[in-house]
């Protein structure tokens, strides 16, 4: 069993490692990586030409260059919401087929490696190639920040920012999940890539409104809610519920907590629970911290669940050619 687990891990390493350098050093990498770039610095620069008249008044200043939004661009947050799980679906959605319609499949598991081990190591390589764009970009944003804005940011600030990439970067886990869950699935590579695409768009564009019209189905509004058109408090619970499913939504809600420390809840809130609370006051980073933690472990689970299914699909198939 040692012996088993030890080779696993070695030609998971491997595998890593040749995947790893096939995506730094590809053309699709280099797309992907530009349109990130260019669409993330653009954000960002708009949001700096804002920020600069209130320059010594904001104690989050550097914050805001993440949250900030002009137009015509939206927020570096919200360009990233769009272009991670593309960028994630890009680099997952032939892992495994692609090896399979190019007959390679069957001479890579023929080595001393593993299919755990093969699906492993691709997952990570992945992984690897998002946080390295992420963490570039993020570093380019912190060095524009310093040199059109002359304030450095203080120390909650590069945390805050730190915790806003490590989520960042779960959240491309998920949609690399998807990607190679699809990939095991099907051996077209251009089913594959519909099929992630397609539910990217479901639970980012058309999920909210699937998650109205069930709440409502469920709950259906009284007269005093439609005279003064309100949901009720059991619809609005049942929707933040069913809306938790999304990923996109998980990340909007941690990104909210981390990156806006006057944020105190991310649902509804009652008279009687802000007794007390000193209404604008920041959160300190723990506090902010706690309050995601729910949505950030679901983002792992969620990582975890795709990829176990992914694995013993895989495990399932015939590979021979």
């Amino acid at each position: 069993m040692a012996r088993r687990s030890g080779s696993a891990f070695t030609g998971a390493g491997t595998v890593f490692l040749k995947e790893f350098a096939d995506h730094l050093g590809g053309a699709r990498m280099l797309v992907l990586e530009w349109l990130v770039l260019l669409t993330g610095i653009g954000a960002v620069y708009t949001a700096i030409q804002n920020l600069k008249q209130t320059t010594g008044q904001d104690p989050f200043l550097f914050l805001r260059l993440f949250t900030q939004a002009q137009d015509p661009l939206p927020s570096f947050v919200s360009v990233l919401a769009f272009l991670i799980p593309l960028m994630a679906i890009g680099l997952g959605f032939d892992s495994v087929n692609g090896e399979f319609n190019r007959r390679t499949l069957s001479r890579l598991l023929a080595q001393p490696i593993y299919r755990d081990a093969l699906l492993l190591g691709k997952f990570l390589a992945g992984l690897a190639t998002i946080a390295v764009s992420l963490i570039t970009l993020w570093l380019v944003v912190i060095g524009l920040g310093l040199i059109t804005l002359g304030v450095p940011p203080n120390g909650e600030e590069v945390a805050r920012g730190a915790a806003f990439l490590v989520v960042a970067i779960f959240y491309g886990g998920v949609w690399l999940a998807v990607a190679m869950m699809c990939s095991v699935f099907f051996r077209s590579a251009a089913t594959s890539a519909l099929v992630a695409l397609g539910l990217w768009l479901l639970v980012s564009v058309l999920w909210p409104l699937i998650v109205q019209f069930i709440a409502t189905a469920i709950y259906p509004p009284g007269a005093a809610q439609i005279l003064f058109g309100q949901p009720s408090l059991h619809q609005i619970e049942l929707q933040q519920a069913l809306s938790r499913i999304s990923p996109s939504t998980l990340f909007a809600e941690s990104l909210l907590g981390i990156l806006h420390p006057t944020t105190r809840a991310l649902g509804p809130i009652f008279m009687s629970q802000l007794e007390g609370a000193v209404m604008g006051t920041p959160l300190s980073l723990s506090q902010s911290l706690l309050l995601v933690w729910p949505q950030v472990i679901g983002l792992v689970a969620g990582t975890i669940i795709l990829f176990v299914i992914a694995y013993v699909a895989f495990q399932r198939q015939e590979v021979r050619a």
